[in-house]
């Protein structure tokens, strides 16, 4: 039978109810042709009796036998359909694990092409062709072949799920915008599925930039642990240079410097490890999530993607990375300090080393001026901020709670939170000073205790000759000779805290293992004048930077 013939042989055969070939055709007293089953059902719920085609009421319900004639053609028709089903099949795909089926075919399933949204089945190329060439089929919605078509259909009113209700985000149908959904916003699936799909391009954006900052944070912590490893073989190798020269009994000491640098670099690693490892698990979730949304977004079944972005897994927890840092460790001073207790038989050695490290920490020299709301009123500012001393008369300026009211200390209009910064102040000609740094919270009215639990890290010299680190115990400090100027280094993540003798390139003192959590600022405090013996200023000074 050629393609034309079965297909107006099909179109013959077709019941009007079913829209399928006739299953015991019968014929009603108007002469239309419906199968059994469809016509019987049609007039249980249908009172007065008619005719589905042309409408004639019939009085009472007419006595209903096969149709012999119309039956012996469906079997020839189907017969016929079924050998050309099976030619054509040689040249159609097989359904394979995972594709739509042909809800037709018999036998071997081929490949759907398409899904039809009212008959609610998926049909192959030969099933399909009623679909494009009768005229009541053309007006079925088609799309591309999906399962499942029944939960396309209302559960509660058997209609098609072809709205979407903004209110609650779920497919409805007709009916239930009559009546459950009856006040809330409902569009068209099409729109609907618009709508989820710019959200959805946003997600994926959102997400894409979010693996862009932690693939870049990333990099930060490893380029973090270069420039650690870096610095620590620096030390090491200025550590053996210095300890090489050494007799025997100093070995010891550079093997505990050595150890010291080893572990710093290893918590240093270690630290940036665990971050990298995190932030590595952080994008692979995210890439993870990033093609769901994709996949999802890709998918052009308005239905299927209204239906699943509701079950899309919620995005993974993050850490917001801005603040995190992989702070390479301060190495300034640790050299020095193991040396410096040889310093009798290595004099020398000990001030190339303080020459080089002071010129390390100068160049996080950092320009400061003095706040003249927090200045005590004996002290009397220069008009550039940088320079204080002490006079008897106490003026009258306003008690704002910044000023520091009983003791006589300013502290500067700059504050850092985090990193390295220096400073260095003249002293020449004082017999009395504190200088250091102060935490913002630090009481400004009132006794003062000088301690770092109270927010201050300071040392002084009173008295001419009694030098001090206001630690908690203080500690008395032994200077070779009286400083003229006074370098002040701070590295904020490593809670170190450093002062020089900047002429000597001498440490005075270090304050380590400190706990820095809030601003600090710059602290000056240039004693009383001693009637004159005192009077001469503190001077925030350049830093005067040598070959």
């Amino acid at each position: 039978m050629s393609a034309a013939s079965c297909l107006h042989t099909e179109d013959q055969f077709l019941c009007s109810v079913c829209l399928d070939v006739f299953t015991d055709p019968v014929s009603t007293p108007c002469g239309h042709n419906f199968c059994k089953t469809c016509i019987t059902d049609h007039w249980d719920v249908k009172v007065p009796y008619d005719c589905p085609n042309c409408k004639e009421v019939f009085n009472t319900k007419p006595e209903l036998k096969v149709n012999t004639f119309i039956s012996e053609m469906v079997a020839q028709f189907r017969q016929s359909a079924q050998q050309e089903a099976s030619s054509s099949s040689s040249e159609q795909q097989v359904s394979k694990p995972g594709e739509v089926p042909c809800d037709v075919c018999t036998g071997t399933k081929l490949k759907a092409l398409k899904s039809c949204l009212v008959c609610l089945a998926s049909y192959c190329k030969t099933h399909l062709e009623p679909h494009l060439t009768m005229s009541g089929l053309k007006r079925h919605q088609l799309m591309d072949p999906v399962e499942n078509l029944e939960g396309r259909m209302c559960e509660k009113h058997d209609k098609l799920l072809e709205l979407f209700c903004k209110n609650d985000q779920m497919c409805v149908c007709m009916m239930c915008t009559i009546l459950d959904h009856k006040t809330h916003d409902v569009v068209p699936l099409r729109e609907g599925y618009e709508g989820k799909k710019v959200e959805l391009g946003n997600t994926e954006a959102e997400i894409q930039q979010m693996i862009q900052k932690r693939r870049l944070k990333l990099e930060e912590f490893k380029q973090s642990v270069e420039l650690s490893k870096k610095n620590a073989d620096r030390e090491m190798a200025e550590g053996v240079q210095v300890f090489s020269a050494l007799m025997e009994t100093v070995e010891r000491r550079l093997n505990n410097l050595m150890d010291t640098i080893k572990e710093k670099q290893r918590e240093t690693e270690k630290q940036a490890e665990g971050f990298i490892k995190e932030l590595q698990k952080e994008i692979s979730e995210l890439e993870k999530r990033s093609s769901e949304v994709k996949k999802l977004s890709q998918n052009e079944d308005h239905f299927h993607l209204l239906k699943n972005i509701t079950s899309l897994n919620a995005a993974p927890p993050t850490k917001n990375w801005n603040g995190v840092r992989v702070h390479p460790p301060s190495y300034e001073g640790t050299v020095v300090r193991a040396v410096k207790q040889l310093e009798e038989t290595l004099s020398e050695q000990m001030k190339k080393l303080f020459e080089a490290e002071l010129k390390r920490v100068q160049q996080y020299e950092v320009d400061l001026t003095l706040d003249p709301d927090t200045a005590h009123p004996n002290l009397i500012l220069s008009d550039d901020g940088k320079q204080v001393h002490h006079r008897d008369v106490r003026r009258n300026l306003p008690k704002n709670p910044e000023r520091f009211s009983n003791y006589i200390i300013v502290i500067a209009k700059q504050s850092f939170s985090s990193g390295r910064f220096y400073f260095e102040v003249q002293v020449k000609g004082k017999v009395g000073w504190g200088l250091g740094v102060a935490r913002e919270s630090i009481n400004r009215k009132g006794d003062i205790t000088l301690t770092p639990q109270k927010g201050f890290w300071t040392i002084w010299l009173r008295n001419e000759n009694e030098y001090r680190a206001l630690a908690d115990p203080p500690v008395d400090l032994s200077l070779q000779s009286d400083p003229e100027k006074v370098g002040v280094f701070v590295d904020y993540e490593e809670g170190l805290l450093s002062f020089y003798d900047v002429d000597a390139a001498a440490l005075i003192y270090s304050f380590t293992g400190c706990s820095f959590t809030e601003k600090l600022y710059p602290y000056f405090c240039p004693y009383p004048n001693e009637r004159g013996k005192n009077s001469a200023p503190l001077i925030i000074s350049p830093v005067r930077h040598t070959e």
